[in-house]
């Protein structure tokens, strides 16, 4: 059986949002029937948007997470993302009220922006990620820290090395959450706490699937849909008991919520 190849086509996008937005309305989420014809309106312009009838969309291959975040190392931090945004004050607040003074792996610590909170909170911090560019802004962060490049499913540790384990914004990248989970039991030790985050599979959908731009054409890094009930049988399948679960909404952010097309065209 042939992989497919992921078709990013805009007007397919936009007419799929305001789909899910009439969805919303039928429900009773938002919106009158003064909102819905607002919407139908807007559809009709869509249709006949000849920048976008004329478009017959990118074909977005497949890169992996190495090839997209040595592009996206020098301005991850910088960004203004709604998801970080979201995430980091609740990971943060989860973080504070563990014990100090622990030993902490950031597995798929990126940049280092759980790893340098927590070595602030006075814990020994290792982190762990599979991109060398990404590892160089961390060590950066933390000249004190230990870092390696190294797998989610094979991390350079023994069994109960840490008192905590984080790993924020990454699991999605994974194909299945089980091997990484197990591999955070093993070296979690009894009574430790690991804190993970990860994008919301609704927000995958509003544009949230992290792309690769070359002269080849855009790209998309892998980017799983797993729903909540998934993390929670693979905590419970690696032996882990499953203290709070969290979904925070994004509020309002400028510019709108999704991906730049959604920001700029159904904002």
């Amino acid at each position: 059986m042939a992989a497919c190849r992921p078709t990013f086509t805009p007007l397919a996008f936009l007419l799929g949002l305001e789909g899910v937005a009439l969805l919303r309305t039928q429900a009773g989420d938002l919106g009158d029937a003064a909102y819905v014809e607002r919407r139908i309106a807007e559809i009709r312009s869509l249709v006949t948007d000849p920048g976008l009838t004329r478009s017959a969309g990118a074909t977005a291959g497949h890169a992996t997470t190495e090839e997209g975040y040595a592009q996206w190392a020098g301005h991850y931090d910088s960004d203004d993302n709604p998801l970080i945004a979201a995430e980091e004050p609740l990971v943060r607040r989860i973080l504070s009220a563990l014990p100090p003074g622990s030993r902490a792996l950031d597995a798929a610590c990126g940049t280092g922006r759980h790893a340098a909170f927590l070595a602030g909170l006075g814990h020994e911090v290792v982190g762990v990620d599979t991109s060398p560019e990404m590892l160089a802004r961390a060590k950066a962060k933390i000249p004190g820290g230990e870092f390696h490049q190294a797998d989610l499913h094979d991390l350079p540790a023994g069994p109960g090395s840490f008192d905590v384990v984080v790993c924020a914004l990454a699991l999605t990248h994974q194909p299945a959450l089980g091997p990484a989970l197990a591999e955070f039991a093993r070296v979690v030790r009894p009574g430790g706490h690991v804190v993970l985050s990860d994008i919301h599979p609704l927000l995958l959908y509003l544009g949230g699937v992290p792309t690769v731009a070359g002269s080849d054409g855009v790209r998309a890094m892998p980017a799983s849909r797993f729903l909540a009930g998934d993390y929670i049988n693979a905590a419970h399948e690696a032996g882990l008991e499953i203290v709070s679960c969290h979904e925070p909404r994004c509020g309002r952010v400028p510019g709108g919520h999704g991906g730049p097309l959604a920001q700029q065209r159904c904002p």
